[in-house]
């Protein structure tokens, strides 16, 4: 609960501070004091957008500070640090560029933080929040919320997503039926051509060498047959000459044994340029001059510089695409039998679908029927013993012919329906009229789900509009039966609620040199029957409306 508060810069608020306690507190003023901008206050110190416009006229920047203490440690993070064993400090200045910082235990933090941690710490409710009641969407959430579906709620919307996605899938496969049957026909046309080429790495680096020999085969020729000649043929030859050499050493070597190696090396060279002059006549038969054979590698070069331009820069690239025409021609091939595979893909998933739908369905029913009860227990305590309440279910019926149909919120929508008086016919919330029947039935509405909690911040920001008589009443004792769980905050221009409270302040706003200033006093308990009467009757007081409100302050002193 908020222990401490305070505002500065503000709109009118230039440096305002409470206290408080424990229990139920009521915030009083006139119109336009400055009681909602304390709220407004609070939301911001929680993460509600600001807006510069709000800061003060003439400063900077806006803060507003906290200190709530904490009572039941379990509902907050496991790693959040405690000051003083059971505090926690909130701050968030607001600039008037528009920025703004926040802070928790004078640790700056992300917003999003403190937002995380006013949603475990605090409720405000509004003087409009009925209007929930009003939208049938909001009934589906709020029974959820309340039978704590949120994970079989996401499974729900999980699968749901999951069927659509295969139906999407399924109809593109479909679509493409007539454009699969056309790309066939391309692809098997590409690797034909592809594989007919018979192409090799390289080749093609192979071909025009073999082509420049050709292209030059004549002069080629004449080398060769010089070097032969010179090397083999001729009477002069390199061999001829070697072998006389040879057998000169051979008949020195009688004389100079030490020629040996000599000999050997000739005889060894001479082996050699044999060799030779057998490569040289192998080159010269092999590129004579051939026109055919040169127009057979025209031809194939030309066929390479075909295939080039039209599947890739190299023989490499070429084959690289005929292997990813091939894996694409064998996926086209497949696809009808995956069209098949995925029909029975899309009946386990709504199958999953369904039977996760069963379980929400069946979850939500149950807990309606407790929700219902417990309601109409509300409702008793604010005067509206004879009210009837019921969720009333209108199935849904998925189907795959309408992907429309497979919500994520599941096989159901709901609508709460009510017949506040007997006899009467049970009905839509939304076609209840009476403003003072909403207000109690959405107190009801809030006050659910907080008995197992304590110490919760509650506050409500003119929920009482519209009503009065024993609606007030009513309203006042459910107020002061939360504020025995919880800390209550309530401002109100009722005096039954007003008067039902343990602790008041009164909100005031006064003028000095052309500046608004809003103040805030906590009135003792011999101030309080004079704020009473001011709500009774007005600017007017009256030792009659000051007897109403000292009646009405003892009537509910026992209460609190």
């Amino acid at each position: 609960m908020i222990r401490y508060l305070r505002i500065k810069n503000l709109a009118t608020i230039e440096d305002l501070e409470l206290e408080l306690e424990s229990g139920f507190t009521i915030l009083t003023g006139e119109t336009g004091a400055g009681k909602s901008i304390i709220i407004d206050a609070l939301k911001l110190l929680l993460g509600e957008k600001a807006q510069a416009d709000l800061i003060r006229t003439g400063k900077d920047e806006a803060s507003i500070e906290a200190v709530f203490e904490v009572q039941d440690r379990k509902s907050l993070p496991e790693d959040l640090e405690l000051e003083n064993g059971n505090q926690l400090f909130l701050q968030r200045i607001i600039s008037s560029q528009g920025l703004s910082k926040s802070y928790l235990n004078g640790l700056l933090v992300p917003l999003k933080k403190l937002k995380e941690l006013g949603e475990l710490l605090i409720d405000i409710y509004g003087q409009n929040d009925h209007i929930f009641l009003l939208d049938t969407s909001n009934h589906l959430k709020f029974l959820d919320d309340f039978a704590e579906a949120a994970e079989l709620k996401e499974k729900v919307r999980q699968a749901a997503s999951r069927v659509r996605a295969l139906i999407r899938q399924r109809e593109e496969l479909t679509a493409r039926q007539k454009e699969r049957a056309q790309r066939l026909d391309f692809i098997n046309f590409q690797v034909k051509e592809i594989e007919q080429a018979g192409l090799r790495p390289g080749e093609d680096e192979e071909l025009l060498q073999e082509r420049a020999i050709l292209k030059n085969s004549e002069k080629i020729a004449i080398l060769v047959n010089q070097a032969i000649d010179i090397s083999y043929e001729s009477e002069e030859s390199l061999v001829a000459g070697l072998k006389r050499v040879e057998n000169i050493v051979s008949e020195l070597q009688g004389f100079f044994p030490e020629l040996e190696g000599s000999r050997l090396q000739l005889a060894d060279f001479n082996i050699f340029l044999k060799e030779l002059a057998g490569n040289l006549i192998d080159l010269r038969d092999k590129y004579a001059p051939s026109p055919q054979r040169l127009e057979e590698i025209e031809e194939r070069l030309s066929l390479i510089e075909k295939l080039k331009r039209k599947y890739g820069p190299g023989i490499e690239e070429i084959l690289t695409h005929l292997e990813n025409i091939r894996k694409e021609k064998e996926e086209l091939e497949k696809s009808e039998e995956k069209l098949s595979d995925l029909e029975g893909e899309i009946k386990a998933a709504f199958d999953d679908y369904r039977r996760l739908c069963g379980q929400l369905t069946r979850l939500r029913q149950e807990r309606a029927g407790e929700l219902e009860q417990l309601i109409v227990k509300e409702l008793a305590q604010l005067a509206m013993g004879k009210a009837r309440f019921r969720v009333e279910f209108r199935p849904l019926s998925p189907s795959l012919e309408a992907p429309s149909t497979i919500r994520d919120l599941g096989a159901e929508e709901l609508e709460f329906i009510l017949s506040p008086n007997p006899g009467e016919e049970l009905r839509p919330l939304r076609r209840i009229a009476s403003g003072g029947e909403l207000s109690r039935i959405m107190l009801a509405f809030k006050s659910l789900g907080k008995e197992a909690e304590r110490g919760r911040t509650l506050i409500f920001d003119e929920i009482d509009s519209g009503i009065g008589g024993k609606t007030a009443d009513f309203v006042a004792k459910k107020l002061q039966q939360l504020a025995r769980r919880h800390q209550v905050l309530c401002i109100t221009h009722l005096p039954q609620i007003a008067s039902a409270a343990s602790h008041h302040f009164r909100i005031e706003k006064k003028t000095e040199k052309d500046r608004t200033y809003t103040l805030v006093k906590k009135l003792r308990d011999k101030d309080r029957p004079e704020e009473i009467a001011r709500l009774i009757a007005g600017t007017r007081l009256t030792e009659a409306s000051l007897q109403m409100a000292r009646e009405l302050l003892e009537q509910n002193s026992g209460r609190n």
